[in-house]
C-alpha cells in the first residue's frame, strides 16, 4: 500500500513539476506584477496556488471526460493553448520597462485587480497551461492495474499538495529575487522568460499542428 502510495505521488510530482516550473512561473508572474505590496503578493500567490490545485485536480479527474463531452481532442488543446501562451509571452516582450510604465500606464494595486488577474492570465495559461493539463489528463487516464483505491486518491492530494505548495512559495517570495538581482537584472531576467515562455507556446502550437498534419495524413491513407 505504502509502495502504490509513493508511486502515484512520483508519477504526478515528476510528470508535472518540470512542465509547471514554479520558479520560472514566479518570474513571470513578478514581471507583470512588479510593484505590489508584500501582503498583496501574498494574498495573490495564495489565490493562485487554490486555482492552480483546482485545475490539475479536474484535469486529472474528469478532465477526458470533459474533453469527450465538448468534442475536443488533446492536439486542439495544444493549439489554443499554446496560442495563448504564446500571446502572452509576446505581451510580456512588448512591455515597457518600470520606468515607461509609471508614465504611461497605473500600476494594479487594487484587490479587485490582483483576483481578477490571479485566475487569467497568471493561474491559467502562465502557471498551469495547456502542456500541464494535457499531461494531468494523460496521467488520469492512466487507472492503476487494480484498480483506483483509497491510496491512489490519497497519493494525488499530497502530489498536488506538493505542487501547490511549491508554487506557492516561489511566487510568495519573487520580490526577495527582484532584490537580489538588482532593477537592472531583473529586467534581463524577465525579457529572457518572456522569450522562454514564447517559445514553450510556439512548441507547443506546434506540436498540436503536427498531432493534427499527422492524423490528416492517416485518414487519407
Amino acid at each position: 500500500m505504502l509502495n502504490e502510495f509513493a508511486k502515484t505521488v512520483l508519477v504526478i510530482v515528476a510528470g508535472l513539476f518540470p512542465i509547471i516550473n514554479p520558479p520560472a512561473t514566479a518570474l513571470v508572474v513578478l514581471s507583470m506584477l512588479p510593484h505590489i505590496g508584500d501582503d498583496d503578493r501574498a494574498e495573490l500567490a495564495r489565490r493562485i496556488c487554490i486555482n492552480s490545485f483546482a485545475i490539475l485536480l479536474a484535469s486529472l479527474s474528469i478532465g477526458a471526460y470533459v474533453l469527450t463531452f465538448f468534442g475536443i481532442s488533446i492536439p486542439v488543446l495544444r493549439v489554443a493553448g499554446g496560442l495563448v501562451v504564446a500571446m502572452a509571452g509576446w505581451n510580456l516582450l512588448q512591455a515597457p520597462d518600470d520606468d515607461d510604465a509609471t508614465e504611461t500606464a497605473p500600476k494594479p494595486r487594487s484587490g479587485a485587480s490582483l483576483r481578477a488577474k490571479a485566475f487569467y492570465p497568471l493561474t491559467l495559461p502562465i502557471t498551469v497551461g495547456p502542456g500541464a493539463i494535457a499531461v494531468a489528463i494523460a496521467l488520469g487516464t492512466g487507472s492503476p492495474r487494480h484498480g483506483l483505491q483509497p491510496v491512489h486518491l490519497a497519493g494525488v492530494a499530497v502530489a498536488l499538495a506538493i505542487l501547490c505548495a511549491s508554487i506557492y512559495v516561489c511566487v510568495r517570495f519573487a520580490g526577495h529575487l527582484e532584490r537580489l538581482l538588482g532593477t537592472a537584472g531583473t529586467q534581463v531576467a524577465m525579457r529572457l522568460f518572456a522569450f522562454v515562455i514564447f517559445c514553450i507556446g510556439v512548441e507547443i502550437l506546434w506540436l498540436g499542428l503536427s498531432e493534427l498534419i499527422a492524423s490528416i495524413h492517416l485518414t487519407i491513407k
